[in-house]
């Protein structure tokens, strides 16, 4: 199973089935640009001193990248990819320390709006 694709390689479960044992189920991820651009805006605000710590977890129905202000406590943020809302509101959501949806839609860039801070001039 490659870790950038949504979809198990057939070479793999074939090789398992062989062996007797169950095939990998697949899992959502990040693709390559998506956790690039997460990445980005990640480094950045580690620069600035706001965030410490993340976390990924690649689940059956959804890929959430989890962001730490302190490794010892609750995300602040979490970036979520579930595909199975792609046709509704949108695949990509950006959810608060305390559960609430801040900005959910279709293009990660966009989404991230919501905790990607710019320089401004005032």
């Amino acid at each position: 199973m490659s870790l950038y694709s949504e979809e198990a390689d057939p070479g793999e479960s074939r090789a398992a089935e062989r062996q007797g044992v169950a095939p990998l189920q697949p899992r959502v991820t990040f693709n390559r640009l998506e956790l690039n651009r997460i990445l980005n805006l990640y480094g950045r605000m580690v620069a600035e001193g706001e965030w410490r710590d993340y976390a990924i977890d690649f689940l059956k129905d959804q890929a959430v990248f989890s962001i730490f202000r302190r490794a010892s406590e609750v995300p602040i943020y979490r970036i979520v990819k579930d595909p199975r809302l792609a046709r509704k509101q949108g695949a990509y959501s950006v959810v608060g320390a305390s559960g609430q949806i801040l900005r959910r839609g279709h293009e990660l860039d966009r989404v991230l709006l919501v905790i990607d801070r710019k320089l401004a001039l005032v």
